[in-house]
């Protein structure tokens, strides 16, 4: 037998002994290693292929995400958390085999205290599924990501996620009081506070968003925010999305911050409206969705001023939904928008920048510029109120080298936001998809801290590898995003 082989052979009994600990520790029944599974859990709701998946638990409990966490480190082996996958950023994409933990048991609301606003529920609970619980209650769970009716609280904290209300209501970090997290060396913390007066460095707030490098959360206690007592929801069409974009601005510099501020360009719009039904004019050039909630006689004034601000910067028609039926109707079309995309190419990447407001449709059209030399079809659909770009790439994979065109436009897409005082992501997060572009955005200084900040986690680096900080090391396929050239970081 040949070096290669006997390497070979060596890995087959480490991976072995490795199954037959994690076995013993939640059971045969709950492990799976067969093709079938892990090929299952070797991608998320990205583009990015190429993962390879170790073997697949299924946990029930803090005390079997525990094992096999501390089975994993023990045999040296990396460990990757998973729930719905519906991470757009390849966060939950497992990197040369590791231990998949999979949560999709952990789905009950352990807790509600209407009293104090708060909820403990397990990290598979879906996002929409605690709103409904609550129904009735005068309550809701307010991060509603555009996904909420699949994706799960415990990626909302791995991502520290958005969505159309986080504009006035803040995004998931704002409403995550305390953790309990499952530690690299399988060790069970509580971070943060019910009371929210923990004393001492905000654990709690630099675990979220730490999309699963720092450890697993097994149970989360939320805030709940009260139904507000008035909501109007307006729908204002342009025939010029820079005019869509003033009018955004415009609303803010007047002192008005709407529950939520949503844009629709014209192709989004010619995709959703035979979809959905909603009623948006299909001539027009953007759509811009306003919400609005509080006390009725404010609610009411702040409709006057939306409107009067949209037709002074070009609205064509302002639309206030009459009803609760109407008003659904509006919010389906943005809410399914990615879904009606289908119809026009079977392939889409959906990307994720932030930019300040003032430049919205100055960068909007720099990227319809950039993407069209590519040859491809970019449609923009985006949380407008906080400048989080969502910019719609839709194509066929099955066409010879489109792929080499997606990733160059993804990369002219970050580097046209970032010149224009942006960020590399509002909610989907880096994971593996971006991870090579934080030194455009971080110096070197800010990169090792944030390195010395996960080591300070996770000493072994075995907790979901690969993700966020450059490295030169590979994943698969990842669009060509393996070497780092600025710099090596692991």
């Amino acid at each position: 037998m040949g070096q290669n082989g006997r390497m070979a052979a060596e890995t087959d009994r480490g991976t072995d002994l490795l199954v037959a600990d994690l076995e013993a520790a939640i059971g045969s029944e709950r492990v799976a290693v067969g093709g079938g599974a892990r090929r299952l859990y070797s991608r998320d709701s990205s583009i990015i292929a190429g993962g390879r998946a170790g073997p697949v638990c299924f946990a029930e409990s803090t005390d079997d995400v525990a094992a096999c966490v501390r089975v994993a480190t023990a045999h040296g082996r990396a460990f990757v958390a998973r729930g719905a996958g519906t991470g757009l950023s390849g966060g939950a994409v497992p990197c040369n085999e590791p231990v998949v933990i999979v949560t999709t048991r952990m789905n009950r609301i352990l807790e509600v205290d209407l009293d104090r606003r708060l909820a403990w529920v397990e990290p598979w609970v879906v996002n929409l599924d605690l709103t409904r619980h609550l129904a009735g209650s005068g309550l809701h769970f307010a991060p509603d990501p555009s996904s909420q009716q699949a994706c799960t609280i415990g990626g909302n904290v791995a991502n520290n996620s958005g969505g159309p209300h986080c504009l006035a209501y803040g995004v998931t970090s704002a409403h995550v009081v305390a953790l309990e997290v499952v530690l690299p060396d399988g060790s069970v913390v509580v971070l943060g506070d019910e009371l929210c007066d923990a004393t001492g460095y905000d654990l709690r707030g630099v675990f979220v968003g730490s999309e699963g490098t720092f450890g697993i959360a097994t149970r989360i206690a939320v805030r709940l925010t009260p139904d507000p007592p008035a909501v109007r929801t307006l729908l204002l069409d342009f025939m010029d999305i820079a005019d869509a974009a003033e009018t955004v601005s415009a609303i803010i510099a007047a002192g008005v911050v709407p529950a939520a501020m949503e844009m629709m360009d014209q192709g989004v719009v010619a995709a959703v409206e035979p979809f959905v039904g909603a009623g948006y004019p299909l001539d027009a050039a953007a759509v811009l969705i306003v919400e609005l909630d509080g006390l009725p006689a404010g609610v009411s004034l702040e409709v006057d001023l939306v409107a009067e601000m949209g037709r002074a910067h070009g609205a064509r028609t302002v639309r206030v939904a009459a009803d609760e039926e109407e008003r659904a109707r509006i919010w389906k079309g943005r809410k399914n928008a990615f879904g009606a995309i289908a119809h026009i190419k079977p392939g889409y990447y959906l990307h994720d920048t932030v930019v300040p407001r003032t430049r919205l449709a100055e960068v909007v059209a720099e990227i319809n510029e950039a993407v069209e030399r590519l040859d491809l079809i970019v449609m923009h659909v985006f949380h407008a109120g906080d400048g989080n770009l969502h910019p719609l790439l839709v194509f066929d994979p099955r066409e010879p080298g489109v792929m080499d065109r997606v990733a160059a436009a993804g990369e002219e897409i970050v580097r046209i936001s970032l010149a224009a005082g942006g960020v590399l992501s509002g909610e989907h997060g880096i994971g593996l998809e971006k991870r090579r572009f934080m030194p455009m955005l971080f110096t070197p200084a800010d990169l090792a801290a944030q390195l010395r900040l996960r080591r300070a986690f996770d000493t072994q680096g075995l907790a979901n590898p690969l993700k966020i900080l450059p490295t030169s090391a590979s994943c698969g396929d990842v669009m060509g995003l393996g070497t780092v050239p600025e710099g090596v970081w692991t």
